[in-house]
């Protein structure tokens, strides 16, 4: 799949020959060459297609910018998942991947399937104890407690632990949903029972099979993204009767208005 002589060369082969291309360290040619190697050995083509058909790869290695003072720093992307997000790969590639997200799925259907009707408290995960919204998620986390609810949250850090230690405060049970990443989250240390998922579309799945409903504090992106899944599967009838609560009047405003110009616009 990948020219012996280029491979080697980026393998750090003869230095007489040995190129490296504007913008790329060395320990990243390296890299390349190693990948490129693991490929011309493992990949599986469909019978009659030429190994030669195989496109190099191109790597940056470009340095994010540093975000601005005081703000949270950028999540360097993890090397697995932008393979596995960068196209088709070899067979025995793919079905590594499906048994791994299976995997997911096992271990949140054994930890998930006796924790009782749970509620999903979502939220920022970077506010601290002091913060106002922690306090509310942890008011809301003894109310849902005293409701009759398992508290459940992405299991992190901020609201969600705010959440959690409400419902442990109250006397109820807590559990958490969490997601593997290269730093920040953690489990929190107020959960009962948590399970740790690999990919993101996996614990979006296991926190919408196990929630009768979702409340929702401010937050970031990943708040952003499973309210916007709940209301799509909403809208499209994939699930029924499923309640959704946006606490935080000023902070949802501008959200509810998008979404009221939306339904004006029949969309």
């Amino acid at each position: 799949a990948i020219d012996a002589g280029w491979a080697k060369t980026m393998a750090g082969g003869d230095a007489s020959t040995r190129t490296t291309q504007p913008g790329i360290s060395r320990d990243a040619h390296r890299d390349m060459g190693i990948y490129s190697t693991l490929w011309a050995r493992f990949a599986i083509f469909p019978r009659g297609e030429r190994r030669e058909s195989c496109p190099k790869i191109a790597v940056s290695t470009d340095r994010q910018p540093d975000p601005p003072k005081g703000h949270p720093p950028v999540t360097p992307p993890d090397h697995n998942n932008v393979v596995f997000l960068e196209g088709p790969h070899s067979r025995l590639r793919e079905l590594l991947l499906l048994l791994r997200a299976g995997r997911d799925f096992l271990r949140g259907f054994r930890t998930l399937h006796f924790v009782g009707p749970c509620v999903t408290v979502f939220g920022s995960a970077r506010f601290g104890e002091d913060h106002p919204y922690y306090q509310m998620a942890r008011e809301v986390g003894g109310r849902l407690v005293r409701l009759g609810f398992t508290v459940m949250t992405g299991g992190g850090p901020g609201v969600m632990e705010g959440a959690n230690r409400g419902a442990k405060e109250a006397g109820g049970r807590s559990v958490g949903c969490n997601i593997e990443l290269p730093f920040e989250q953690h489990p929190n240390p107020y959960l009962d029972e948590w399970v740790s998922c690999h990919y993101f579309f996996v614990r979006k799945v296991l926190l919408l099979k196990y929630s009768y409903a979702f409340v929702v504090l401010p937050g970031g992106f990943g708040t952003m993204d499973e309210l916007t899944e709940a209301l799509t599967l909403i809208q499209t009838g994939k699930i029924d009767q499923f309640p959704i609560v946006l606490m935080g009047r000023d902070h949802w405003a501008p959200f509810w208005e998008v979404c009221r110009g939306m339904v004006e616009a029949g969309t």
